[in-house]
């Protein structure tokens, strides 16, 4: 069996998906990380970006996480998202929508949370 770890993803309102991987990516301040069973301790601050992990059965799943802190010890990693969505859950044209009003409103923040959102809707 390969080597595995518990992921907790979980924003303030729900938990937004548990279970075990092989790998997740995570955007932090530090820039772009990779966790992987065994990894050193760590603690770090999230950006918004899209979150992707690797299932043990092979899947893959993908969330938008706006902001939030990352933890791993012991096999354990936990995601604790301000806001958090699963790829899946997303809708597109939707979103698309909302980008372009952003745009035109000229509000940098509602433009960047629907880019993130996009990207990981797109990248599942």
């Amino acid at each position: 069996m390969a080597a595995e770890l518990h992921v907790a993803l979980v924003a303030a309102d729900r938990e937004v998906w548990s279970g075990e991987a092989t790998l997740v990516v995570a955007r932090t301040t530090s820039g772009d990380i990779g966790i992987m069973p065994g990894h050193q301790p760590l603690l770090g601050v999230l950006e918004s970006g899209p979150v992707t992990i690797r299932t043990s059965e092979g899947g893959t799943v993908v969330a938008a996480v706006h902001g939030g802190f990352i933890s791993f010890a012991d096999n354990k990693l936990s995601l604790l998202a301000e806001v958090a969505e699963l790829a899946d859950e997303l809708d597109v044209k939707r979103i698309e929508r909302e980008l372009e009003r952003a745009k035109a409103e000229g509000d940098e923040i509602a433009e960047r949370r629907a880019e993130v959102r996009l990207r990981a809707a797109k990248a599942s």
